[in-house]
Parts: C-alpha cells; sequence; structure tokens
C-alpha cells in the first residue's frame, strides 16, 4: 500500500479518513489495462514519453475517484455541535471536479449549499468535503445535485437544504456537439426552501452576490 499524506494530516473517523491511498494491486492491475489501451489507440506504451504514463494514469484515475472510499456522512458527523442559531448558513462558489460516467471525461464547476439549521451545526469546510466526496466518482450533476442535498438533510436534520451546481461537461466541449460555453445549472431544495419563495429567493440572490 502507497500512502501519500496530501498536507491535511492523517487523522481518521469510520469512513472518512485524510489521506490519499493507491492501492499497489490495484495500480498494477489498472497500469496493465492502460498499456493494452493506448497499444489499441494505435501508440507505444513502450516509448519515452509514454513508458510511466500507464502508471500515471493509474494513480490518478484513483485520486479522481477516490470519493468511493468516503462517506460524506461521516464527514459531516465528525464536526456536528448544537448551537442555537436558525439563520440560512451559506457556503458558495465551492470548487468542483468530477467525472461523467457516460464518456468518463470531467466536468467542472462550482456548488453552492446553504441549511437553516435547527438546533445542529457543522464545521464549515465539511460541507465542502461532501461535496468533494460526491464529486470523486462516476457520477451524473444530477444525481450530485440530490446526494449532497439528502446527505445534509439527513445528517443534520435542518429545517431546509438548499443546492446548486454549475458546471461545464468536457463531454460537451471537446466531443459530440462541441459546444464551448455551455454551463450546466442543476438544483435541488428541502423545507423551507422548497415551502418559503421568499427564502428560496435569498438563497438565489446571495448566491449571485459578490460580498467581498
Amino acid at each position: 500500500m502507497e500512502i501519500i499524506n496530501n498536507g491535511l494530516g492523517d487523522s481518521q473517523t469510520a469512513g472518512y479518513d485524510r489521506v490519499d491511498r493507491w492501492d499497489d494491486a490495484t495500480t498494477s492491475k489498472l497500469t496493465a489495462y492502460y498499456e493494452g489501451i493506448l497499444g489499441l489507440l494505435g501508440d507505444d506504451s513502450q516509448r519515452e514519453g509514454l513508458k510511466e504514463t500507464p502508471k500515471r494514469v493509474a494513480k490518478a484515475m484513483q485520486f479522481l475517484t477516490q470519493g468511493y472510499g468516503t462517506d460524506p456522512t461521516e464527514i459531516l458527523k465528525s464536526a456536528m455541535f448544537h448551537e442555537n442559531y436558525e439563520e440560512m448558513v451559506l457556503v458558495k462558489d465551492i470548487e468542483l471536479y468530477s467525472m461523467c460516467e457516460h464518456h468518463m471525461l470531467p466536468f467542472i464547476g462550482k456548488a453552492h449549499v446553504a441549511y437553516i439549521p435547527d438546533g445542529r451545526l457543522t464545521g464549515l469546510s465539511k460541507i465542502a468535503r461532501v461535496v468533494d466526496g460526491f464529486a470523486r466518482r462516476l457520477q451524473l450533476q444530477e444525481r450530485l445535485t440530490m446526494q449532497i442535498r439528502d446527505c445534509i438533510q439527513e445528517t443534520l436534520k435542518p429545517l431546509g437544504v438548499a443546492v446548486v451546481i454549475e458546471a461545464l461537461h468536457m463531454c460537451m466541449v471537446m466531443r459530440g456537439v462541441q459546444k464551448q460555453h455551455s454551463v450546466t445549472t442543476t438544483s435541488a431544495f428541502t423545507g423551507a426552501f422548497m415551502k418559503s419563495y421568499k427564502t428560496r429567493e435569498e438563497f438565489i440572490h446571495l448566491i449571485g452576490s459578490d460580498l467581498r
């Protein structure tokens, strides 16, 4: 097992650790597959420029899909505490990197996540880590949006959750229709954000405002 510390420390809780792991057996198998893929594409995996590429890609793919090894629920629970606060908590412009499950090409963008607490708060960085936990898998943007919403709703049990994701999909930019500037927006709401037009409008206004 090759372990690379990502600089965030090595503390662990059940289902959630802060260490990037590359499994030697998995890396070896993936490397062999990528050597074959390069040959099928018409190149020589043994030439100087590509000799180490299959192994690099094998490690990269494990990093890009490391969300399968995390439990976003445990991420929230690792910093959950009680506080008498019932106003909106918004973490916006969370950088997002994922891979489309249809073509295994990246989609990149940002997520805006808000919730209205009902006695339970979580650390602000945990919201971003939940986004990463679900994003670092083969995904659909629509599913990703709902998974983030449901995880926060079921774990913190707030009065409402709002999630909006805006992303650029390489499967539309690099292939297919090749639309260079198309951005896909998805949203998912629960509780107060669904029932109250005013609350939802406040959220939409805040994610569109530059408060810096």
